[in-house]
């Protein structure tokens, strides 16, 4: 059985469809499971023991000739399903001219002309985490096809060998002459462009009032083109010991590097997303709009090491300036750093 599941967006998105991967490949372990991506997250997807294989897609700005290289592969590839977490036309459309016969996805906007199985989920109403709404049409395929499955998938879903990982944390240590006893305290305030986020002073005010705890190293990281929002915000902290780390090696070395740390703190990105899948302890701030609150976009982390936070009741919800960062302070400090 060869199915391909395609989740070819953000950073973040692809992360919160581990758990399909993981549920699919528990349920039908002789499957063989394959996954469409862009180009950026195939290093992550290649580390995945639930994919076995990463396809890379061109993206809407490829040329025609990309498109249609893509085409030929995913017709060479004899797929027996092909498994659309989200759709969109052009994927839709060279999911129908591929020849699979099982087409799945789910049953929201034009796209959906193009599968002939659907599901019904209105996402826009945010009922429940992303990641469940992913899982739901892996659910429905298994059902389709006769499969009893397996026990939802347990976190982390995503994890790299410890001892590389403690390698690399020693390394780091080394090198920005960081004490080994201290716990590791990642702070992003880029996004990538995909969410609202506090302002560099928030996370300023932040850092100081967690900085009176004891025995805590802050480093600000950046990924591309974040690295001055970076050097910005380490301006503004100059009472505080801290670092700043670009990650230029890669998606993959970045993900070991935040299985070594402590606590992420972010707003809603792809970085936040992989602490979580890692289940990292994280602390992130949030929209209160439906379509971006903490429920919709909620990490893979087990209960216990995510918190949560929103502008408060009163104030506009996309407004994250209006995020008490001191009680936010507070808050990671009595759950994490106590």
């Amino acid at each position: 059985m060869k199915i391909l599941i395609i989740r070819n967006d953000k950073l973040g998105d692809f992360i919160l469809s581990l758990p399909s991967y993981k549920l699919l490949k528990t349920a039908i372990p002789d499957s063989e499971v394959h996954a469409l991506v862009p180009d950026y997250t195939s290093e992550l997807a290649k580390t995945s023991p639930y994919i076995d294989k990463a396809i890379i897609d061109p993206t809407s700005d490829s040329t025609l000739a990309q498109q249609y290289q893509l085409l030929k592969t995913l017709r060479n590839e004899k797929y027996d399903a092909i498994i659309t977490l989200y759709s969109t036309t052009r994927i839709g459309l060279l999911a129908f001219a591929s020849g699979t016969k099982y087409r799945l996805a789910p049953a929201t906007k034009i796209a959906q002309i193009f599968y002939n199985q659907r599901l019904t989920q209105r996402r826009s109403k945010s009922l429940k985490p992303e990641y469940e709404y992913n899982l739901d049409l892996i659910k429905k395929y298994l059902s389709d096809t006769g499969v009893t499955s397996s026990r939802p998938p347990q976190v982390p879903y995503l994890h790299f060998n410890n001892v590389d990982v403690k390698r690399i944390k020693e390394n780091f240590y080394e090198k920005y002459k960081i004490n080994q006893n201290n716990k590791l305290i990642f702070v992003h305030p880029g996004t990538g462009g995909s969410a609202t986020n506090l302002s560099l002073q928030q996370y300023a005010a932040l850092i100081e009032t967690l900085g009176l705890s004891k025995a805590l190293s802050f480093v600000i990281t950046a990924g591309p083109g974040e690295l001055e929002k970076a050097n910005e915000l380490s301006q503004l902290i100059k009472n505080i010991p801290h670092i700043v780390y670009h990650s230029t090696e890669g998606i993959v070395h970045f993900s070991k590097l935040i299985q070594g740390c402590d606590l992420f703190i972010s707003a809603s990105t792809g970085p936040l997303h992989i602490a979580g899948a890692l289940n990292r302890a994280t602390a992130a701030f949030y929209q209160r709009r439906r379509s971006a609150t903490p429920l919709r976009w909620q990490t893979l982390n087990s209960e216990e090491k995510r918190l949560a936070f929103t502008p408060p009741d009163g104030e506009h919800e996309s407004d994250l300036s209006s995020v008490d960062v001191h009680i936010a302070a507070k808050a990671i400090i009595n759950k994490f750093l106590a």
